[in-house]
């Protein structure tokens, strides 16, 4: 497929098989178009902690506004290494295993960069966040799915039966968007039981990592022993710390892979937002991660309280991330796109058809809510779906 210029004789190529436009900015407009409350985007609606905004404000003062080292800034790497061997199940990492990019999206891009060739096999398990298959696609790989089980675990018999010699690497997201459901130790050693034999390489989506919920321990694919030394693991300070539209994120991986990494990245992008670096190695000296996951299991609740009175159905609760998924089928024929333009256009709630997560569109009977939002929004969704469904 092409796209034609003005001049006939000129034209660009489609680099992948992603939409125009994805699905969270549809929504989010149609959102914006019928004045409806905004569920479906993964932002936050309430304000970052000021003690961050004070912290990239004096940075700047400091005059902290030039170019950084590649791998990113000394204080922020060694900072990040303190943080994740204090987490409650301790990542030992060492600063060269650290490398800052500009949002996890970009971690994930330039990892596909670093690793695949023309014709190389990635296995995607769905539902995916969408970027991943157009990452591929543009670095010449060949996107092959795999469809989560019914309660959105991994059938690691269907991961094993589609493993060939073009398979370069596996996408793994935990805590999963939009289920929510995370990784376990058992889940990852399955996985290596599969790949240890390959050169498979694992790229794992885990912006979430802090944002677990109900005694449930957050596993990186960095705390098996195998898997971390053919592993990017991607998280992302925005999710971290509900400030979005920074658009900082890190990448851990082995020295060797980390090397890899940075010869493809400092083409791309060379280094992130300096006095950003400077405010987020400031603010892990200061934040408190076990309050953060406490807020964000109670917002969940709060959403899931508030729309107790509805028909939605709810399988299970979230156990990670921003997002809780609800079954609508028990009131509405409708397949999950045209509910949730239904919902948006007629409702005045927004929301986000699960079946976007999938490269075929299929009808799941589910959508998406973001809780990640102040309680005065939850309520208002709530009160307009009593009023009107």
């Amino acid at each position: 497929m092409y796209i034609w210029l003005k001049d006939p004789n000129m034209r660009i190529e489609r680099k992948h098989s992603g939409k125009d436009i994805s699905i969270f900015s549809e929504m989010t407009l149609l959102a914006q178009q019928h004045g409806a409350v905004n569920l479906s985007q993964g932002f936050p609606d309430f304000e970052t902690d000021p003690k961050l905004k004070e912290l990239l404000a004096k940075a700047t003062a400091d005059n902290h506004n030039q170019y950084a080292p590649l791998t990113g800034v000394p204080l922020l790497i060694e900072n990040l290494a303190t943080f994740n061997a204090a987490r409650p199940k301790p990542l030992r990492i060492h600063p060269s295993e650290i490398i800052i990019t500009p949002g996890a999206t970009y971690g994930i891009y330039c990892a596909l960069a670093t690793i695949l060739n023309p014709g190389d096999e990635v296995i995607v398990l769905e539902p995916s966040y969408d970027s991943y298959v157009p990452a591929i696609e543009i670095n010449g790989g060949k996107p092959v799915f795999v469809s989560l089980d019914t309660d959105f675990r991994p059938d690691f018999e269907k991961i094993r039966n589609v493993v060939t010699m073009q398979t370069r690497a596996i996408i793994i997201n935990s805590p999963h968007n939009p289920s929510g459901n995370i990784w376990t130790e058992s889940d990852w050693e399955q996985l290596w039981q599969i790949v240890k034999d390959t050169e498979i390489i694992v790229i794992s989506d885990e912006v979430y990592d802090l944002l677990c919920y109900d005694e449930n321990t957050f596993t990186s694919v960095m705390h098996h022993t195998q898997l971390r030394e053919r592993s990017y693991a991607v998280f992302s300070f925005g999710k971290m710390f509900h400030a979005t539209g920074w658009k900082v994120g890190y990448v851990l991986a082995s020295e060797e892979l980390n090397h890899a990494f940075r010869r493809v990245h400092q083409y791309l992008s060379f280094c992130v937002n300096v006095p950003a670096q400077y405010a987020l190695a400031g603010y892990l000296e200061v934040f408190d991660a076990k309050a953060n996951a406490q807020m964000m299991q109670e917002k969940r609740d709060y959403l899931i309280d508030a729309f107790a009175c509805l028909p939605f159905e709810i399988s299970s609760k979230a156990q990670g991330g921003y997002f809780q998924t609800m079954d609508y089928r028990n009131f509405s024929d409708l397949n999950d796109k045209d509910f949730a333009v239904w919902l948006t256009r007629e409702k005045k709630v927004c929301t986000v058809p699960v079946s976007a997560f999938y490269h075929n569109g299929q009808n799941t009977g589910k959508v998406r809510f973001c809780f990640a939002k102040k309680e005065e929004t939850m309520d208002k969704a709530a009160e307009l779906l009593r009023n009107l469904l």
